[in-house]
Protein backbone atom coordinates (compact mmCIF):
# COMPACT_ATOMS: atom_id res chain seq x y z
CA UNK A 1 0.00 0.00 0.00
CA UNK A 2 1.15 3.90 -0.91
CA UNK A 3 2.02 6.11 1.93
CA UNK A 4 -0.61 8.61 2.40
CA UNK A 5 -0.15 12.27 3.81
CA UNK A 6 -3.49 12.89 5.14
CA UNK A 7 -4.28 14.04 7.93
CA UNK A 8 -7.03 12.54 10.33
CA UNK A 9 -8.39 15.95 9.81
CA UNK A 10 -8.25 16.05 6.51
CA UNK A 11 -10.52 12.67 6.40
CA UNK A 12 -12.59 13.98 8.65
CA UNK A 13 -13.54 16.63 6.25
CA UNK A 14 -14.25 14.19 3.90
CA UNK A 15 -17.00 12.83 5.60
CA UNK A 16 -19.74 16.04 4.62
CA UNK A 17 -19.36 14.87 0.78
CA UNK A 18 -19.25 11.42 1.52
CA UNK A 19 -22.60 11.88 3.00
CA UNK A 20 -23.98 13.84 0.47
CA UNK A 21 -22.67 11.13 -2.32
CA UNK A 22 -24.93 8.92 -0.28
CA UNK A 23 -27.44 11.07 -0.41
CA UNK A 24 -27.47 11.51 -4.16
CA UNK A 25 -26.48 8.66 -5.96
CA UNK A 26 -27.14 5.62 -3.90
CA UNK A 27 -30.58 7.82 -2.28
CA UNK A 28 -29.70 6.09 0.90
CA UNK A 29 -32.22 7.05 3.50
CA UNK A 30 -31.62 9.20 6.62
CA UNK A 31 -31.11 6.75 8.90
CA UNK A 32 -29.09 4.76 6.58
CA UNK A 33 -26.57 7.94 6.35
CA UNK A 34 -27.05 8.76 10.31
CA UNK A 35 -25.17 5.16 10.47
CA UNK A 36 -22.48 5.78 8.10
CA UNK A 37 -21.56 8.88 9.64
CA UNK A 38 -21.46 7.27 13.07
CA UNK A 39 -19.29 4.33 12.23
CA UNK A 40 -16.76 6.08 9.86
CA UNK A 41 -16.54 8.88 12.45
CA UNK A 42 -16.05 6.08 15.38
CA UNK A 43 -13.11 4.79 13.00
CA UNK A 44 -11.33 7.52 12.62
CA UNK A 45 -11.70 8.58 16.02
CA UNK A 46 -10.00 5.32 17.11
CA UNK A 47 -7.24 5.54 14.38
CA UNK A 48 -6.62 8.68 15.89
CA UNK A 49 -4.63 6.89 18.47
CA UNK A 50 -2.50 5.66 16.16
CA UNK A 51 1.55 6.20 16.78
CA UNK A 52 2.34 6.45 13.10
CA UNK A 53 1.14 9.33 11.04
CA UNK A 54 -0.99 9.30 7.63
CA UNK A 55 -3.76 7.18 6.52
CA UNK A 56 -5.35 3.89 8.17
CA UNK A 57 -3.75 0.81 7.36
CA UNK A 58 -5.57 -2.45 7.05
CA UNK A 59 -4.11 -3.90 10.45
CA UNK A 60 -5.75 -0.79 12.24
CA UNK A 61 -8.64 -1.62 10.34
CA UNK A 62 -8.70 -5.26 12.02
CA UNK A 63 -7.71 -4.28 15.35
CA UNK A 64 -10.65 -1.68 15.33
CA UNK A 65 -13.06 -4.66 14.65
CA UNK A 66 -10.94 -6.72 17.12
CA UNK A 67 -11.68 -3.93 19.49
CA UNK A 68 -15.46 -4.07 18.83
CA UNK A 69 -15.27 -7.67 18.95
CA UNK A 70 -14.24 -7.74 22.87
CA UNK A 71 -16.82 -4.69 23.50
CA UNK A 72 -19.34 -7.82 22.86
CA UNK A 73 -20.65 -6.17 19.50
CA UNK A 74 -22.91 -8.28 17.61
CA UNK A 75 -21.18 -9.81 14.83
CA UNK A 76 -23.89 -8.61 12.42
CA UNK A 77 -23.20 -4.82 13.99
CA UNK A 78 -19.29 -5.24 13.08
CA UNK A 79 -19.95 -5.95 9.68
CA UNK A 80 -22.06 -3.44 8.78
CA UNK A 81 -19.32 -0.95 10.45
CA UNK A 82 -16.66 -2.53 8.27
CA UNK A 83 -19.08 -2.28 4.97
CA UNK A 84 -19.68 1.76 6.13
CA UNK A 85 -15.97 1.90 6.63
CA UNK A 86 -14.63 0.21 3.33
CA UNK A 87 -17.79 2.06 1.22
CA UNK A 88 -16.23 5.56 3.05
CA UNK A 89 -12.75 4.88 1.62
CA UNK A 90 -13.57 3.23 -1.40
CA UNK A 91 -15.32 6.35 -2.56
CA UNK A 92 -12.15 8.28 -1.57
CA UNK A 93 -9.79 6.39 -3.47
CA UNK A 94 -12.67 6.82 -6.53
CA UNK A 95 -12.21 10.65 -5.81
CA UNK A 96 -8.24 10.70 -6.23
CA UNK A 97 -8.33 11.24 -2.81
CA UNK A 98 -6.14 7.91 -1.48
CA UNK A 99 -4.29 5.37 -3.40
CA UNK A 100 -5.92 2.41 -2.29
CA UNK A 101 -8.61 0.99 0.72
CA UNK A 102 -7.22 0.12 3.80
CA UNK A 103 -10.53 -2.00 4.54
CA UNK A 104 -11.22 -3.62 1.48
CA UNK A 105 -8.70 -6.73 1.97
CA UNK A 106 -9.91 -6.82 5.46
CA UNK A 107 -12.70 -9.93 6.02
CA UNK A 108 -14.89 -10.24 8.91
CA UNK A 109 -17.36 -13.25 9.29
CA UNK A 110 -20.78 -13.54 10.25
CA UNK A 111 -22.60 -16.37 11.14
CA UNK A 112 -25.47 -17.41 9.84
CA UNK A 113 -28.78 -15.35 11.02
CA UNK A 114 -31.24 -17.52 13.52
CA UNK A 115 -34.44 -17.52 11.93
CA UNK A 116 -37.09 -14.72 12.11
CA UNK A 117 -39.32 -14.53 14.88
CA UNK A 118 -43.20 -14.66 14.11
CA UNK A 119 -46.16 -14.36 16.05
CA UNK A 120 -49.10 -17.10 16.18
CA UNK A 121 -52.66 -16.18 14.01
CA UNK A 122 -54.12 -15.69 17.70
CA UNK A 123 -51.17 -14.11 19.28
CA UNK A 124 -51.46 -11.27 16.40
CA UNK A 125 -54.85 -11.18 16.49
CA UNK A 126 -54.94 -10.97 20.66
CA UNK A 127 -51.94 -8.24 20.34
CA UNK A 128 -53.98 -6.14 17.93
CA UNK A 129 -57.42 -6.29 19.82
CA UNK A 130 -55.89 -5.51 22.79
CA UNK A 131 -56.33 -1.77 21.51
CA UNK A 132 -59.45 -1.20 22.23
CA UNK A 133 -61.15 1.88 23.23
CA UNK A 134 -62.73 5.15 22.14
CA UNK A 135 -60.29 7.19 22.85
CA UNK A 136 -57.76 8.75 19.76
CA UNK A 137 -54.93 6.72 21.15
CA UNK A 138 -56.74 3.51 21.02
CA UNK A 139 -58.33 4.14 17.46
CA UNK A 140 -54.50 5.55 16.42
CA UNK A 141 -53.54 2.35 17.63
CA UNK A 142 -55.39 -0.32 16.53
CA UNK A 143 -54.99 1.27 12.69
CA UNK A 144 -51.53 0.81 13.13
CA UNK A 145 -51.39 -2.38 14.20
CA UNK A 146 -54.06 -3.47 11.72
CA UNK A 147 -51.44 -2.11 9.11
CA UNK A 148 -48.25 -3.38 10.24
CA UNK A 149 -49.87 -6.75 10.09
CA UNK A 150 -51.72 -6.08 7.12
CA UNK A 151 -48.42 -5.07 4.79
CA UNK A 152 -45.62 -6.03 6.76
CA UNK A 153 -44.05 -2.80 5.91
CA UNK A 154 -41.36 -1.42 8.10
CA UNK A 155 -41.93 1.09 10.92
CA UNK A 156 -39.86 3.69 9.25
CA UNK A 157 -42.20 3.39 6.26
CA UNK A 158 -45.22 3.38 8.22
CA UNK A 159 -44.06 6.82 10.15
CA UNK A 160 -43.03 8.23 6.40
CA UNK A 161 -47.24 7.81 5.44
CA UNK A 162 -49.10 10.98 4.53
CA UNK A 163 -51.84 11.56 3.88
CA UNK A 164 -51.87 11.31 0.11
CA UNK A 165 -50.06 7.85 0.20
CA UNK A 166 -53.54 6.15 1.73
CA UNK A 167 -56.13 4.61 -0.87
CA UNK A 168 -59.14 3.04 0.43
CA UNK A 169 -60.90 2.03 -2.60
CA UNK A 170 -59.01 -0.09 -3.88
CA UNK A 171 -57.02 -0.31 -0.61
CA UNK A 172 -53.56 0.19 -1.17
CA UNK A 173 -50.69 2.35 0.51
CA UNK A 174 -47.97 4.15 -1.54
CA UNK A 175 -44.36 3.06 0.41
CA UNK A 176 -41.34 4.71 0.56
CA UNK A 177 -38.86 1.94 0.83
CA UNK A 178 -35.13 1.84 1.49
CA UNK A 179 -33.30 3.43 -1.32
CA UNK A 180 -36.26 5.57 -1.60
CA UNK A 181 -38.10 3.26 -3.99
CA UNK A 182 -41.34 3.44 -4.09
CA UNK A 183 -43.90 0.42 -3.88
CA UNK A 184 -47.45 -0.10 -3.59
CA UNK A 185 -48.81 -2.47 -0.85
CA UNK A 186 -52.20 -3.94 -0.61
CA UNK A 187 -53.98 -4.15 2.82
CA UNK A 188 -57.39 -6.19 3.77
CA UNK A 189 -60.74 -5.61 4.78
CA UNK A 190 -59.93 -5.38 8.61
CA UNK A 191 -56.86 -2.70 8.27
CA UNK A 192 -59.10 -0.33 6.33
CA UNK A 193 -62.14 -0.60 9.07
CA UNK A 194 -59.44 0.55 11.39
CA UNK A 195 -58.24 3.30 9.34
CA UNK A 196 -61.72 4.83 8.05
CA UNK A 197 -62.45 4.74 12.13
CA UNK A 198 -59.11 6.30 13.09
CA UNK A 199 -58.90 9.34 10.09
CA UNK A 200 -61.90 11.13 11.65
CA UNK A 201 -60.65 11.17 14.94
CA UNK A 202 -56.64 12.50 13.10
CA UNK A 203 -58.77 15.45 11.36
CA UNK A 204 -60.66 16.67 14.76
CA UNK A 205 -57.23 16.76 16.75
CA UNK A 206 -55.37 18.62 13.96
CA UNK A 207 -58.72 20.95 13.58
CA UNK A 208 -58.60 21.42 17.30
CA UNK A 209 -54.56 21.98 17.05
CA UNK A 210 -55.05 24.71 13.67
CA UNK A 211 -52.76 21.83 12.39
CA UNK A 212 -55.22 20.98 9.21
CA UNK A 213 -52.19 21.16 7.13
CA UNK A 214 -50.22 18.27 8.31
CA UNK A 215 -49.33 15.49 5.96
CA UNK A 216 -48.28 12.60 8.12
CA UNK A 217 -50.76 9.60 8.18
CA UNK A 218 -50.05 8.95 11.63
CA UNK A 219 -49.80 11.95 14.62
CA UNK A 220 -49.48 12.30 17.88
CA UNK A 221 -51.61 14.38 20.57
CA UNK A 222 -49.54 17.58 19.72
CA UNK A 223 -50.52 16.68 16.03
CA UNK A 224 -46.90 15.74 13.90
CA UNK A 225 -45.59 13.08 13.34
CA UNK A 226 -45.72 9.70 15.15
CA UNK A 227 -42.01 8.94 15.66
CA UNK A 228 -40.53 5.25 15.07
CA UNK A 229 -39.91 4.75 18.68
CA UNK A 230 -43.37 6.00 19.59
CA UNK A 231 -44.71 3.16 17.19
CA UNK A 232 -42.40 0.78 18.91
CA UNK A 233 -43.36 1.37 22.23
CA UNK A 234 -47.52 1.43 20.91
CA UNK A 235 -46.62 -2.37 20.01
CA UNK A 236 -44.78 -3.16 22.76
CA UNK A 237 -47.50 -2.34 24.89
CA UNK A 238 -50.06 -3.81 23.18
CA UNK A 239 -48.19 -7.24 23.63
CA UNK A 240 -47.72 -6.92 27.13
CA UNK A 241 -51.64 -5.86 27.45
CA UNK A 242 -52.08 -9.10 25.50
CA UNK A 243 -50.56 -11.36 27.42
CA UNK A 244 -48.04 -11.99 24.92
CA UNK A 245 -44.45 -12.25 27.05
CA UNK A 246 -41.78 -12.84 23.87
CA UNK A 247 -40.91 -9.37 22.93
CA UNK A 248 -42.90 -7.81 20.26
CA UNK A 249 -41.54 -5.30 17.43
CA UNK A 250 -43.01 -3.95 14.50
CA UNK A 251 -40.36 -5.93 12.80
CA UNK A 252 -42.07 -9.18 14.30
CA UNK A 253 -45.38 -8.01 12.79
CA UNK A 254 -43.30 -7.93 9.19
CA UNK A 255 -42.06 -11.46 10.15
CA UNK A 256 -45.29 -12.64 10.94
CA UNK A 257 -47.28 -11.28 7.85
CA UNK A 258 -44.63 -13.05 5.57
CA UNK A 259 -45.15 -16.27 7.63
CA UNK A 260 -48.39 -16.22 7.28
CA UNK A 261 -48.69 -15.23 3.82
CA UNK A 262 -46.40 -18.29 3.12
CA UNK A 263 -48.29 -20.72 5.21
CA UNK A 264 -51.17 -19.53 3.03
CA UNK A 265 -49.80 -20.76 -0.07
CA UNK A 266 -48.26 -16.80 -1.31
CA UNK A 267 -44.97 -17.76 -3.40
CA UNK A 268 -41.86 -15.79 -2.83
CA UNK A 269 -42.18 -13.23 -5.59
CA UNK A 270 -45.37 -11.77 -4.48
CA UNK A 271 -43.58 -11.81 -0.94
CA UNK A 272 -40.83 -10.47 -1.88
CA UNK A 273 -42.39 -7.52 -3.61
CA UNK A 274 -45.01 -6.55 -1.00
CA UNK A 275 -41.54 -6.53 1.42
CA UNK A 276 -39.88 -4.24 -1.09
CA UNK A 277 -36.89 -6.91 -0.96
CA UNK A 278 -34.14 -5.99 -3.46
CA UNK A 279 -33.64 -9.58 -3.87
CA UNK A 280 -35.57 -12.64 -3.99
CA UNK A 281 -32.65 -14.19 -1.56
CA UNK A 282 -33.29 -12.51 1.38
CA UNK A 283 -36.93 -13.42 1.30
CA UNK A 284 -35.69 -17.22 1.07
CA UNK A 285 -35.05 -17.06 4.82
CA UNK A 286 -38.84 -17.46 5.14
CA UNK A 287 -39.37 -20.89 3.63
CA UNK A 288 -36.68 -22.27 6.85
CA UNK A 289 -39.93 -21.19 9.06
CA UNK A 290 -42.29 -23.23 6.60
CA UNK A 291 -40.31 -26.41 6.63
CA UNK A 292 -42.35 -28.65 9.36
CA UNK A 293 -45.49 -27.60 7.57
CA UNK A 294 -44.24 -29.15 4.38
CA UNK A 295 -42.59 -32.39 6.12
CA UNK A 296 -45.76 -32.52 7.44
CA UNK A 297 -47.64 -32.62 4.36
CA UNK A 298 -44.72 -35.04 2.53
CA UNK A 299 -45.13 -37.46 4.95
CA UNK A 300 -49.05 -37.86 4.76
CA UNK A 301 -49.08 -37.63 1.21
CA UNK A 302 -46.26 -38.95 -0.65
CA UNK A 303 -46.80 -42.85 -0.74
CA UNK A 304 -43.28 -43.75 0.02
CA UNK A 305 -42.84 -41.77 2.94
CA UNK A 306 -45.24 -43.49 5.25
CA UNK A 307 -43.70 -45.57 7.62
CA UNK A 308 -45.01 -49.25 8.74
CA UNK A 309 -47.07 -49.06 12.24
CA UNK A 310 -44.41 -51.62 13.74
CA UNK A 311 -41.78 -49.11 12.93
CA UNK A 312 -43.78 -46.43 14.58
CA UNK A 313 -43.75 -48.43 17.93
Amino acid sequence: MKKCSLSFEDLGNQVPAFLDFLSAERNASTNTISAYKRDVEEFLLFSRQRPSPGCPLPNDVRKWLAGLSKKGLKRTSISRKLSSIRTFFRYLFRMGIIDSNPAEPVSFPVRSRPLPKNLTIKQAADIIDSAAGDTFKAIRDKAILELLYSTGIRVSELTGLNLDSLNLSPEMVKVRGKGRKERIVPFGSKAKSAVKDYLPQRYSLLKRLNKTRERALFINKNGTRLSQRSVQRIVAAAALHSGVLTEVTPHVFRHTMATHLLEAGADLRSIQELLGHASVATTQKYTHLDMKRLKDVFEKAHPRAHRPDSEKE
